[in-house]
């Protein structure tokens, strides 16, 4: 019978990460990176352990997970002013507002 298979590798970074193939060669897997070959061995033995019992946790179904709200997107501009409060606008208004003198010219 033909089984999937662990591929443990260390990249150009020195860290190791473990890929678990199928039966057909493609990749189903792909592990976080280790610092070392041993704990990514660990790492290997505990997706060997945990896999073989490891129940489905299916989140596809509408009513288990609510779907999130589209929010609208605001501008920059417009992010801004919102983070200003109505008092630091009018400020803000009638500073810009003003006009700088004129210099005496003479």
């Amino acid at each position: 019978m033909a089984t999937g298979r662990f591929v443990l590798d260390k990249g150009r970074t020195g860290k190791f990460r473990f890929n678990l193939h199928s039966t057909n060669g493609q990749i189903i897997a792909t592990s976080e990176t280790y610092e070392t070959k041993r704990a990514a061995l660990a790492g290997i033995a505990a997706v060997q352990k945990l896999a073989a019992a490891a129940r489905i946790d299916d989140r596809t179904n509408a009513a288990a997970a609510p779907a999130k709200k589209a929010t609208a997107k605001k501008s920059p501009a417009k992010k801004a002013a919102a983070k200003k409060s109505p008092a630091k606008r009018t400020a803000a208004r009638k500073t810009s507002a003003r006009k700088a003198p004129a210099a005496a010219t003479g």
